[in-house]
């Protein structure tokens, strides 16, 4: 059973840093493609931040040069260190794991981060 859970979501205020981590369990991260999504109160789901088998990485122009995708491998794990939070980064962050050889895509239940202003 393939199990993705996030963690590391909490209150900061504007200006502070978090760092999210998503633990991966029935698959192995470096085999798909992973992601960060997020989704604040109101809005859709929107994509955040990606990292590839080979480690290539892409953000959404709203979190360049502040958030960070990373993953380790020997944890099975992934990572989005988040610098210099707004309010507007406010929202749920749900990790991705998606590997289009098998057609499959994987969710975790999401981690909430609230950034007061």
């Amino acid at each position: 059973q393939v199990q993705l859970v996030e963690s590391g979501g909490g209150l900061v205020p504007a200006g502070g840093s978090l760092r999210l981590s998503c633990v991966a369990s029935g698959i192995i991260l470096s085999r798909n493609t992973m992601r960060w999504y997020r989704q604040a109160p109101g809005n859709q789901r929107e994509w955040v931040a990606t990292i590839t088998t080979l480690r290539s990485t892409n953000y959404t122009n709203s979190v360049k040069g502040r958030f960070t995708i990373s993953r380790d491998n020997a944890k099975n794990t992934m990572f989005l260190q988040m610098n210099s939070l707004k309010p507007e980064d406010t929202a749920v962050y749900y990790c991705n794991a998606d590997n289009p050889i098998l057609n499959m895509s994987y969710w975790g239940q999401g981690t909430q981060v609230t950034v007061s202003s």
